[in-house]
């Protein structure tokens, strides 16, 4: 992997803790095309990568609680085992205006670090298979690439089988 990246100016909360927590990690830009239908996968194209590589960032409510879920962008989040995760019973999406407003980040653009509010963090394990993984790093049109233990690390995450192919 590069060399860690000196934090800029014009960085992100994300790009921020990553590099006051010393962690070795890539930023990946690219122009953002609001017209994709995912976020998720024009990152990968973008950048690419394989889709099973590149995560997303997906809050959702489990049981009156908001809890972030990493998922592979070329699968789906499965509530019920993000529920399941954290000892929940029921999850359900969570309303997008609150999930910016909960993480100081656009829909798109969440990251799973830096956030405003540090959430519940459920990074699927499918994430261990991979030497690094790429995460929103805070804004449409940026990534991070990370090794998927460091993420687990600073962001608290349990790793469950939370992603359906």
């Amino acid at each position: 992997m590069a060399k860690k990246q000196k934090q800029q100016s014009g960085g992100t909360p994300a790009t921020v803790a990553l590099t006051a927590a010393g962690v070795d990690f890539t930023v990946h830009a690219y122009a953002h095309d609001p017209s994709h239908p995912s976020y998720g996968e024009e990152a990968a194209e973008a950048m690419g990568i394989s889709p099973d590589r590149v995560f997303k960032t997906l809050v959702a409510d489990v049981d009156g609680s908001l809890v972030v879920g990493v998922v592979p962008v070329a699968g789906s989040l499965d509530l019920k085992a993000l529920a399941a995760a954290v000892g929940g019973k029921r999850a359900t999406m969570a309303d997008p205006t609150l999930a910016e407003r909960t993480t100081g980040y656009v829909r798109g653009g969440i990251s799973p670090l830096g956030q405003r509010k540090r959430l519940r963090t459920v990074l699927d394990d499918s994430a261990r298979s991979h030497p690094t993984i790429c995460v929103s790093a805070g804004r449409r049109g940026l990534e991070v690439e990370l090794a998927p233990q460091d993420l687990a690390d600073l962001t608290d995450a349990v790793l469950a089988a939370i992603g359906r192919g």
